[in-house]
């Protein structure tokens, strides 16, 4: 999926689809580019999660801007929800880790135990998101838990955009596990500590998918406009 994400986003950063324009139906593109609709979809998804197209029901996806300026997840820029998630989750860790009860840590044990074993990424991605949710019910503050859940929608797309691009589920499942095991100790400083590093590979994970699927942009005489070069798979 990669491959097409690549391919799909230097097209459009090279002017091949300008702004403005539609790109061709899925059932051409599955065509011209030789993959599966499923492939395929999952690659427009996150041209539109960049922000360079718009799908409109009935009509189909359109080009918005021609350069990456920041992903978004739901309402939500990507830079916006990771700052707010570093003031907001890595202290929840803490007090987390000196409030939680043996309720709260059944409850993430065996939730975590679920995800480890999930095969289906959309089950994943979902329990993903009420991880960081649960982590926050530990707190036993109200308030904690509502400001996680405003942001639940975004931490899943987010969880999905990066599983997707980035490989991440079973390094996501490693520092989850890490994070657990601090609240079972009881430690503050482990809690965050271990979410610190949790979100800090979650930010490294973004920027080097946004930098990897970046195309080399070719002299200007090399492509016609709508003919973009097909790479095979």
């Amino acid at each position: 999926m990669e491959a097409v994400l690549g391919h799909l986003r230097g097209a459009i950063e090279r002017g091949d689809y300008a702004i403005g324009d539609k790109l061709p139906s899925e059932a051409e593109l599955c065509r011209t580019l030789e993959v599966s609709r499923p492939v395929l979809r999952e690659a427009l998804r996150a041209l539109q999660t960049m922000g360079l197209t718009v799908s409109r029901t009935g009509r189909g996806t359109f080009v918005v801007a021609d350069t990456v300026e920041e992903p978004t997840f739901g309402d939500y820029a990507a830079g916006d929800l990771l700052e707010v998630r570093r003031h907001v989750e890595i202290p929840v860790a803490g007090y987390a880790a000196l409030r939680r009860t043996p309720e709260d840590l059944d409850h993430l044990t065996r939730l975590l135990d679920r995800m480890e074993r999930e095969t289906d990424t959309t089950a994943w991605v979902a329990m993903d998101a009420l991880f960081h949710l649960a982590v926050a019910e530990a707190t036993q503050n109200p308030v904690f838990r509502r400001v996680i859940e405003e942001i639940r929608h975004a931490l899943a797309r987010q969880s999905a955009f990066l599983n997707e691009l980035g490989g991440r589920r079973e390094q996501s499942d490693r520092e989850h596990r890490a994070i657990v095991e601090a609240l079972i100790d009881g430690s503050e400083r482990d809690a965050t500590e271990a979410m610190t590093h949790h979100l800090d590979r979650v930010g490294t994970t973004l920027t080097d998918i946004l930098s990897r699927t970046a195309a080399p942009r070719p002299p200007a005489a090399a492509t016609s406009p709508h003919r973009p070069t097909t790479p095979r798979q």
